[in-house]
Order: C-alpha cells, then sequence, then structure tokens
C-alpha cells in the first residue's frame, strides 16, 4: 500500500507538472507582456521626467541670459527670443517682457504682453486675472474709467485672488471722481477684511486719516496695523 501511495502521488505530481507547463506556454506571454509594459512604462517616466528637468533648465538659463542687458529695452527684446512650449512658461515669459517694457516707457507694448497672457485660456485662471490687474495700472488714466471699473469690478468679485487689490484700486477711481464717502467705504472694508495684508491694511488706514474719518479697527486689526508701521527694532 505504502509503493502504491507513493506511486499515485509521483503520479500526480508529473500531471500538476505537466499542467503547469501547459498553462505556461499557453499564458507564459501574457506575464512577459506584463513585465515588459512595465518596465517600458517606468522607463519611459523617467526619460519624460528627465527632458522636463533639462527643459526647464534650458529655459532659466535663457531667461537669465535675457536679463543681463541693463537696458530694459535690450531685455524686452532679448525675451522675446526665449522659446517656450508650455503656456505657463509662456505666461512668465510675457510678464517679464512686459515689465521691461514699462520700464523703457513702452506702456501700449507692455499692455499687449498682458493681454496675451489675460486671453490665453491654457493658463491658470491667477494668470490672467494678475495679467488683468496688471494691464488696468499700467494704462492708469489712458484708459477711460468706465472702462478701468469694469475691469476691476469684474477682478473684486467674491472669492477673486485679487479682489482687495481690485477693491484698493476703485477706491482711488473713487476719489478721483469725487467720491469720497464710497472710497472710505471700501477701504473700511478693506480693514475689516481677514484676508487683508499688513501692508495693504497701513495704505488703507493712512487714505481713511487723509479723509478726515476715524478707521473703524477691531483688536487684531489695530495690532496689524501698529506691527506694520513700527520701525525696525521697537
Amino acid at each position: 500500500m505504502s509503493d502504491t501511495d507513493s506511486f499515485i502521488d509521483e503520479v500526480n505530481e508529473e500531471v500538476r507538472r505537466d499542467r503547469l507547463y501547459g498553462y505556461l506556454r499557453r499564458y507564459g506571454w501574457i506575464a512577459i507582456l506584463a513585465v515588459v509594459l512595465i518596465v517600458g512604462a517606468a522607463a519611459w517616466n523617467e526619460y519624460a521626467k528627465s527632458k522636463e528637468r533639462a527643459e526647464a533648465e534650458a529655459l532659466g538659463d535663457a531667461m537669465l541670459a535675457a536679463l543681463e542687458s541693463d537696458a530694459s529695452k535690450d531685455r524686452a527684446e532679448a525675451l522675446s527670443t526665449v522659446p517656450a512650449e508650455a503656456p505657463g512658461a509662456q505666461a512668465v515669459l510675457n510678464f517679464m517682457r512686459a515689465d521691461a517694457l514699462a520700464e523703457a516707457g513702452e506702456i501700449d507694448a507692455a499692455v499687449e504682453q498682458l493681454d496675451a497672457v489675460a486671453l490665453d485660456g491654457d493658463v491658470a485662471p491667477i494668470y490672467r486675472q494678475m495679467a488683468q490687474f496688471k494691464a488696468v495700472t499700467l494704462q492708469g488714466k489712458s484708459t477711460p474709467v468706465t472702462e478701468r471699473r469694469q475691469a476691476l469690478e469684474a477682478l473684486a468679485q467674491p472669492g477673486a485672488p485679487l479682489r482687495l487689490l481690485a477693491e484698493e484700486q476703485l477706491a482711488l477711481i473713487d476719489i478721483s471722481e469725487g467720491a469720497p464717502e464710497k472710497a472710505i467705504a471700501r477701504y473700511q472694508s478693506i480693514l475689516s477684511d481677514a484676508e487683508t495684508s499688513p501692508a495693504l491694511q497701513q495704505r488703507a488706514l493712512q487714505v481713511i486719516v487723509a479723509l478726515g474719518e476715524e478707521p473703524a479697527l477691531d483688536a487684531a486689526g489695530a495690532e496689524a496695523t501698529f506691527e506694520a508701521s513700527a520701525p525696525l527694532g521697537e
């Protein structure tokens, strides 16, 4: 019986081994293909990362080289030759060129660069809003006040990232139009906003006082304003 059991076990083992080899011959290519795909995907991922890193470094070097010139107009011209494939990188180049052109006194050309960003649906919304805000502030009084107000009101909507800065510009328009009470109301709203930076809070405080009104500050706002206005070391 012992020999018979041993013989049966050996036969079963051979059967299982034959089945395993059969499965491997029939389906082994799937496992090999899976391994090839995993290794290939990992290699492609590393190649893509290396390519992106090299492109970013090349773009950074080109930007730095373009900024070496002392003349702002020369910097703007050099920046215009820097290639950028990604929309975000192109937006940054437009911002840099707009700054150089504005410094050179070419406001219209600077606004053109900013408008290119503001109208580009492929870039992040914050870039478009920054471009709109900078274009409005650069143009200043050369643009009709109704157009400036309309653009700033769009940027001052609740939840917009630049709403407080847009509110500040709207308050300045109110002052220029002889409506100080509207400007004061805007500045008071800025003072009471939890997201107001110390620098903006300080500017709002100064304008309110200059307009002859008493700022409405809570304890936290008063402390922040004091810290912003206190000299270093005090």
